[in-house]
């Protein structure tokens, strides 16, 4: 009976996970101060959108803090929140990078990169000063940066002949698509951006009309 029951939460959440087409980053660039016995923790929070972005911004900070101890990092990625590095940069190991990302975690923030700047001030803080020290300079960028919800939504192109074009924007407007390019012709195409959600019930309008070619395109 237990097994049946943990099997149906899964399913449950498996379900719950399939319809979520939402998830959270960051509004905008940001950076916080922390102290705590003399040593200096200075937070940055990154938006990004690939593992790419990461050594630049390390490589600038690096360049701005040169005398620092440490640049301790963690990031997240991916509209699914999949994607995750940490980084103690000579730190006791799970006490920098991995804080950074629980708070990352706990807060369930994507397609993000929170750096924190030590300045050693001669006292050391034991593990759980580090830990606690890192989550909260973490704690206060982000809270600094604020945090935006963004829809996951496909990218199709829809291909018709020009007599199609009333029922082709009918399904646009009732499903309130955005039209991100268009062409009119003999031969039209509009390329549209479908919420994931609805990607099913809109794909499945558009192949109710005759004579239509529906393209998918991406997804972002």
């Amino acid at each position: 009976m237990r097994w049946q029951l943990l099997q149906l939460l899964l399913l449950l959440i498996q379900l719950l996970m399939l319809f979520d087409d939402t998830y959270l980053t960051i509004k905008e660039n940001a950076e916080a101060i922390f102290t705590d016995r003399g040593s200096k923790f200075i937070a940055y929070a990154y938006a990004i959108t690939s593992e790419a972005d990461i050594k630049p911004l390390i490589a600038q900070l690096k360049a701005v803090h040169p005398k620092a101890n440490h640049h301790c990092w963690a990031m997240r990625l991916s509209a699914d929140r999949g994607v995750f590095k940490v980084n103690d940069d000579g730190e006791p190991s799970g006490t920098a990078g991995r804080p950074i990302l629980n708070v990352l975690l706990s807060k369930n923030i994507t397609d993000t990169l929170v750096v924190v700047v030590r300045y050693f001030g001669g006292k050391l803080l034991g593990v759980p000063g580090l830990i606690s020290a890192y989550k909260t300079a973490t704690e206060q960028a982000l809270a600094a940066a604020g945090c935006i919800e963004k829809v996951i939504t496909d990218t199709y192109v829809i291909n018709f002949d020009y007599p199609k074009m009333n029922e082709v924007m009918k399904v646009i407007k009732d499903e309130g698509l955005q039209i991100l390019a268009q062409t009119s012709d003999m031969q039209c195409s509009v390329k549209i951006s479908i919420r994931k959600s609805k990607v099913n019930q809109t794909i499945s309008r558009f192949e109710g009309i005759n004579n239509i070619q529906v393209k998918y395109i991406f997804n972002n």
